[in-house]
């Protein structure tokens, strides 16, 4: 089991200054080799060359779209340069997500469409590479894992809104297979859980869109992609006799 480099897999990067990426940043300190997955193929170069400055080992796995045959497209290729018995796929986190606020009578098609290509078909497909992975791991003695897969919620995942009803249904779907897939494989000690995020994330977009430095400065007010990277780490540590499910993430002043 020591001998064997462990893995982390991130599906959903952004521009690379987010969750996916601080917890690509935080694992690989901790010695995991990353598997990076996303559509923007310029942001995962950038968080690939800026790891591996870090003495990091980091490829990049450029994807068209959350579609089935392109999630099982990437895992071919993670499997191909991440080969036992040097490596083994220990981690793994879903966090790609798609965002549509709108009056329900002006969601399109195409909208739902892609709500569904990114929380639903994408997150089975992963969640089926990663979980034929993880069966075939000896369990870690410390922490009785034979792997952990994280799927990242939001606010959205447990309350629909006025103009959340694309999003949240996507979001309500990913939150029930992450609890289905845990009473499933907990009992071949397969961790697997889920974070709701309720609140705003700093990240170069959300400091772009809101031009308040006053937001970002007040850690009272906003999420750091940090400190969630911190908490998935923790989800990851755990001992098996007594794993987390569900965490809600929020900031200290948070209304909820």
């Amino acid at each position: 089991m020591s001998s064997l480099k462990p893995v982390l897999i991130v599906a959903g990067i952004g521009a690379g200054g987010g969750t996916g990426g601080a917890t690509a940043r935080a694992f690989a300190k901790l010695g995991y080799s990353i598997a990076l997955i996303a559509r923007g193929s310029d942001s995962l170069m950038s968080l690939e060359k800026e790891l591996q400055n870090s003495g990091a080992e980091a490829t990049s796995f450029p994807i068209p779209s959350y579609e089935h045959t392109s999630i099982k497209s990437a895992f071919e290729s993670i499997r191909a340069r991440y080969t036992s018995p040097q490596y083994s796929i220990r981690a793994a986190l879903y966090n790609a997500g798609h965002g549509v606020w709108k009056p329900f009578l002006d969601i399109t098609p195409e909208d739902v469409k892609v709500i569904t290509e990114t929380n639903i078909e994408g997150s089975f497909a992963f969640a089926h590479e990663v979980l034929s992975d993880f069966k075939q791991n000896e369990i870690d003695p410390t922490t009785g894992k034979r792997g952990i897969l994280i799927f990242t919620g939001a606010t959205a995942s447990i309350r629909g809104n006025v103009t959340t009803s694309a999003f949240a249904a996507g979001k309500f779907a990913l939150r029930a297979l992450s609890q289905s897939l845990a009473k499933e494989f907990g009992k071949q000690n397969i961790h697997v859980a889920h974070a709701i995020i309720d609140g705003g994330i700093s990240t170069p977009l959300s400091r772009s869109r809101r031009n308040n430095p006053e937001w970002d400065q007040n850690e009272d007010i906003r999420l750091s992609p940090e400190a969630i990277a911190s908490s998935y780490v923790y989800l990851a540590s755990q001992e098996r006799s007594a794993w987390t499910w569900e965490l809600d993430l929020r900031p200290a002043h948070e209304k909820w």
